[in-house]
């Protein structure tokens, strides 16, 4: 993992932006007078999905693909111009904010800029001509690494927009660029701007097999650490689903959670969310509204940074097309009062100092953070709507639950379940072991 990645990323609060979607012009304008109200729910980094000229070759849908992108270093002029992009970043930083861009460095449009003038930077069949390795993927062509020639044109365009204010970089499919050339990238921006974020999206590991099998290029989140901050969750998101499902108990993901603790660098992050642009909204997911609550409040109480996809605080049920003009429905902000409360606790100095605890799966998860004999917060997530009490590991008495405010009696060390999720202060150090025992040791389970 970058050795120099610290601990206060896990307090992290991303914001994914579309801006095609996100406002109703589809402009950085729309995006920029945005900017107030999601500081005022604790974003600490805007992530734009890419900003970059989309290509019209063999494109996708109407308008194409973000992902298709014709121009490393151009913005798509539906959008706005660099100058209203820059005058964003500024903003942003006033706010106190930070800009993330997506990079898609694995592969590229059928009319990028690079065709002609690079025809050697690009995977070619027998006839010369550009091709994806992933079939699927009809709208772009991949390039070829290593090759020093793209490395040098890839790494100065990342190093342009770091100079323009850029704070970090999402890299799409990450696992598929050689690590060295993240690590290398990484330095070299580093000496044009310190401290940049660097998060990958890591792929599933059946992706990664599957290409392994091919003999194609891939790499697993363990070797992505060498170069990157954060890596998705995707190495255990097939598990995630089918637990939220009910298609396996919730012991089998909080035994994976732990066994990355166990797999990745002690300093390891991971940006826990419950949907993205490429994933089911979670109130489409889940089987209920309060279940849906319950399992977004988990993760964003979880060891890592926490995503907030653009429209979730409005309990959007639609994921927007890509390939499409496709807005996301704000209506009344339903659940942005829930996720600021959420994103707010993520900057509690323990869920960066504290030790993270799983305690118990049934009938509702229990996790803690914990910091010495300083007390710390406990969380509890009734993600299978279940009734009645649960057993809690501190001392009886009347605590605040932070998300509601309401009180939370514990007595003889139960109290009642919450309806979706409760997060409460406590003092001391309980005894964790009763509740903790059970998941002292990993059992998998053949699927």
């Amino acid at each position: 993992m970058a050795k120099d990645t610290p601990l206060h990323y896990r307090n992290l609060v991303i914001y994914e932006v579309y801006v095609r979607n996100h406002g109703p012009n589809g402009t950085f304008a729309d995006v920029e007078a945005d900017l107030e109200r999601l500081q005022s729910m604790g974003v600490d980094i805007v992530w734009f999905m890419p900003i970059h000229p989309i290509g019209q070759l063999n494109k996708k849908g109407r308008l194409g693909c973000p992902y298709s992108i014709r121009d490393y270093r151009e913005v798509n002029p539906e959008y706005g111009t660099k100058a209203d992009f820059a005058r964003l970043i500024e903003k942003a930083h006033r706010l106190g904010m930070q800009v993330m861009i997506d990079v898609v460095y694995n592969h590229t449009a059928h009319d990028s800029v690079l065709v002609q003038e690079h025809p050697e930077f690009f995977h070619q069949d027998e006839q010369g001509k550009p091709v994806t390795t992933v079939p699927e993927w009809s709208d772009v062509i991949d390039l070829k690494h290593p090759n020093p020639e793209l490395t040098r044109y890839l790494i100065d365009s990342l190093k342009m927009w770091a100079e323009m204010g850029v704070d970090g970089f999402r890299c799409d499919v990450a696992s598929l660029v050689p690590v060295d050339f993240w690590v290398q990238a990484r330095a070299e921006v580093a000496a044009v701007k310190p401290n940049v974020i660097w998060l990958a999206e890591s792929v599933h590991a059946s992706f990664v097999a599957g290409r392994r099998h091919a003999n194609l290029s891939a790499y697993s989140d363990s070797e992505i650490y060498q170069a990157f901050d954060l890596t998705y969750d995707y190495d255990i998101w097939p598990l995630f689903q089918a637990v939220v499902h009910g298609k396996l108990p919730v012991g089998r993901y909080l035994e994976i959670l732990r066994f990355q603790d166990a797999i990745y660098p002690e300093n390891f992050v991971k940006m826990r969310c419950v949907e993205n642009h490429d994933q089911a909204r979670i109130m489409t997911l889940a089987s209920d509204r309060t279940q849906a609550l319950a399992w977004t409040a988990f993760e964003a109480f979880n060891r890592g940074a926490f995503l907030i996809y653009g429209g979730q605080e409005s309990e959007a049920v639609h994921t927007p097309s890509l390939f499409e003009i496709d807005k996301v429905e704000w209506k009344n902000y339903a659940l942005q009062p829930f996720l600021t409360k959420l994103a707010h606790l993520k900057k509690d100095p323990i869920l960066q100092e504290g030790k993270f605890l799983l305690l118990a799966a049934d009938p509702a998860i229990v996790a803690s953070w914990q910091k010495g004999r300083e007390g710390g917060l406990l969380g509890i997530f009734n993600v299978r709507a279940a009734t009645g009490a649960i057993a809690l590991p501190i001392p009886d008495g009347s605590y605040t639950d932070l998300l509601s405010g309401q009180s939370v009696n514990v007595q003889s060390g139960a109290a009642p379940l919450p309806s979706h999720a409760a997060i409460l202060r406590y003092t001391g150090k309980p005894d964790l072991h009763p509740l903790y025992s059970d998941l002292m040791d990993f059992h998998f389970p053949v699927l």
